[in-house]
């Protein structure tokens, strides 16, 4: 398992700083005082390099070990380009031989007692020895410290999420919940993170979940696979059938409506689902689970399975067919940019994309309009626009869509 997300290529100046500064607040609740980061003299409890460096920081890796530091940088995330692979495997050469002085410049020290940084208490958790690497993403309201945990050979053995506030913390339980309903769901098409240790250090919530071979060679995912993969997710914990507006997800996303209701975005959302539920509210759905974020990032496709993660956002009682949907509006931001016109071509794809989930013909569309409304609800509650999220302000893509394409039903 994986559970970063590739950062775009180019940072802006305002996202360099704000990184920054993240990363003085991850290292904070990681090495609180005593513990000290700011070169102070002391007994060692870790030190890193910063990658690429101080004023860009994407990733932390342990400076002790070249064969450890090596690792966590191969291992951190999947490139997605060639230039991006060769900016990569210059970094591991450099710090696989020693020279990583030459293009590495920036370290951290930090200096206290061991039983009071995050390694101290998740060496004790997990009763292993082990170096920890931090990844620093972009800003997002989700956004909480990742740590790769390797061991002293450089093998990759796990993940960790901290929570560092409300929502995170709400997030890091219920990816931990999700994963103990799926160890025991019975899935067959795809391979799913283990919870290796749950808890809380700090006022954190923090969850430990079993590392994915993501390094492994990727074979080429064809459509039937992801659907199945899908589909297996969809049914794993039971399904009903009935009506829109009397089952129980129509409620909830009433609900999580009146809670953004007050908000300028949200009264047109509020509005927008008003005219779904008058055209299409007797429309008989089937309802599963679902990922919740299954995107082209939180999986990668082997020879013998799907390795699927970021279960945080998993949910049950949902209508058939919204992962698909999720995955193809955000393959389709991925590779164009624009994400209005992703928003527009894939509600236009909602028959082709839904049919394999038995949904009728007559209600795919509807179908997608309603993932939209619940995605927009989440980023929303979430407040991912005062985050500083790049697609947080709704009315600059979803929004407009939505309402639209509700009202042209």
């Amino acid at each position: 398992m994986s559970p970063v997300k590739t950062a775009p290529a180019g940072l802006t100046a305002d996202d360099a700083a704000l990184r920054t500064r993240y990363l003085a607040e991850v290292l904070g609740r990681l090495y609180p005082e005593p513990c000290r980061t700011d070169g102070e003299p002391g007994p060692l409890i870790a030190e890193y390099l910063v990658v690429p460096n101080a004023r860009r920081p994407r990733l932390l890796v342990p400076a002790h070990s070249p064969r450890v530091a090596a690792a966590a940088v191969r291992r951190y995330a999947e490139p997605q380009s060639r230039l991006a692979r060769l900016k990569r495997d210059a970094v591991v050469a450099a710090v696989h031989t020693r020279t990583a002085g030459l293009l590495l410049r920036d370290r951290i020290r930090v200096t206290g007692p061991v039983s009071a940084g995050i390694d101290g208490y998740l060496s004790e958790a997990l009763r292993r020895d082990l170096s920890v690497s931090i990844h620093i993403g972009p800003a997002r309201a989700n956004r909480k410290p990742v740590l790769q945990l390797l061991s002293p050979d450089g093998e990759t053995f796990a993940f960790g999420k901290l929570s560092t506030g409300p929502l995170t913390r709400r997030l890091v339980a219920a990816e931990t919940a999700a994963l103990s309903t799926l160890a025991t769901s019975g899935l067959t098409r795809l391979t799913v993170p283990r919870v290796l240790h749950a808890g809380e250090w700090r006022d954190m919530q923090v969850l430990v979940q079993s590392a994915l071979p993501v390094w492994l060679p990727r074979a080429p995912l064809s459509p039937h696979r992801l659907t199945a993969a899908m589909l297996d997710v969809a049914g794993c914990c039971g399904h009903t059938t009935g009506p829109l507006t009397a089952s129980g997800y129509w409620g909830q996303l009433l609900h999580r409506i009146d809670t953004v209701a007050d908000r300028p975005e949200g009264a047109g959302l509020a509005a927008a689902a008003r005219v779904l539920a008058a055209h299409a509210g007797d429309t008989t759905l089937r309802y599963g689970s679902w990922h919740g974020d299954w995107a082209p990032w939180n999986m990668a496709n082997l020879d013998e399975t799907l390795l699927v993660w970021d279960w945080e956002r998993f949910a049950t009682g949902v209508p058939f067919g919204f992962d698909a949907v999720h995955h193809e509006l955000q393959r389709r931001i991925q590779s164009t940019g624009d994400a209005r016109e992703a928003v527009e071509a894939t509600v236009r794809r909602s028959g082709e994309l839904l049919a394999p989930f038995g949904v009728d013909p007559a209600a795919r569309e509807m179908t997608a309009l309603l993932y939209l409304a619940d995605l927009a609800v989440r980023y929303l509650s979430d407040r991912q626009a005062e985050a500083g999220a790049r697609l947080g302000v709704l009315g600059t893509w979803l929004l407009p869509v939505l309402v639209r394409r509700v009202e042209e039903l």
